[in-house]
């Protein structure tokens, strides 16, 4: 017997994801307000749902693909309610990026109607979901998780188990804060070489072959302070001045460097607390230690 998908949300990520189930052969119900969408999904095999909740009666999954917290709210439990028509055997797996107290809002309610969620947002791009090699960061029970699987190997290539629900989001989040902020710290970068004078093409060579391109997790976090190594291979000092250095070139040149000046604030406050001359990724332990009243609390 073929599981029967409910669809919700045919945009630019979730379109392609609802074609690859419906091509894996899965019965898809596909929903979205605009009628387009659903057309292009019928294309591709999918069965046209006349509104969200007629799309998941009867419904072995229900998957929600919506921009926000407050699309996602009202299609589950505001205008739509549509978990008020779901059988209790009906997994739910939300794979929008919304906010986490959203997603323990649902979850309350779902857990409250007897039924099953996960929350499985996705990582890459749309080309990943066009050819089904999606990361996802799913948080649930494990049997959910196994139940789900068949769907998420059709949707994508690398699947992580994050945790109980809600921890999906949650990754989600920290991934995109990381990925975001060095877009914006990678375009300031390049501009500051560009109005330096150096040749773009070359300095992308040359920051590609050291930690500034390979990035922290991939080269001194691991080998120092994940394994509580805080004796200096670039120490916090040199740090200090060199970024000094950075700051006061970039004024000469007029150049803003916002990224630049918001970590130099780290820095000066690692000096004051006598941090000098441990390893630079020592500023993840004091950032720690700044917070761990919240730790101790819990």
């Amino acid at each position: 017997m073929t599981d029967t998908v409910a669809f919700i949300g045919l945009g630019v990520m979730g379109g392609p994801m609802a074609r690859n189930l419906s091509k894996a052969g899965f019965d898809v119900r596909a929903f979205d307000t605009r009628a387009a969408a659903i057309k292009r999904a019928v294309h591709f095999g999918a069965k046209a749902a006349v509104s969200a909740q007629d799309s998941v009666i009867g419904a072995d999954f229900v998957i929600t693909m919506l921009p926000n917290s407050e699309h996602v709210l009202d299609v589950m439990i505001g205008k739509d309610n549509i978990s008020q028509f779901m059988e209790p055997n009906t997994l739910y797996i939300d794979m929008s990026t919304i906010a986490p107290k959203t997603t323990d809002r649902l979850f309350r309610k779902v857990e409250a109607e007897g039924q099953s969620m996960i929350d499985a947002p996705v990582g890459r791009l749309s080309s990943n979901a066009e050819d089904g090699t999606l990361l996802i960061m799913a948080g649930g029970e494990r049997t959910d998780i196994e139940r789900a699987m068949p769907l998420f190997e059709t949707m994508g290539s690398d699947i992580v188990h994050c945790g109980a629900v809600g921890t999906g989001i949650r990754m989600k989040i920290v991934n995109n804060y990381m990925s975001i902020t060095l877009n914006a710290l990678t375009a300031e970068t390049l501009q500051f070489a560009t109005i330096s004078g150096l040749d773009r093409n070359l300095v992308c060579q040359v920051l590609l072959g050291t930690t500034a391109g390979k990035g922290h997790l991939a080269t001194t976090y691991p080998t120092k302070i994940l394994r509580n190594d805080l004796t200096p291979g670039f120490s916090i000092d040199l740090a200090n001045k060199d970024l000094s250095i950075a700051l006061d070139f970039a004024s000469d040149l007029k150049v803003p460097v916002k990224s630049g000046k918001a970590s130099k604030e780290y820095y000066e406050a690692a000096l004051t607390q006598s941090l000098g001359q441990q390893d630079w990724t020592s500023i993840y332990q004091m950032l720690l230690d700044s917070n761990k009243h919240m730790f101790e609390d819990g």
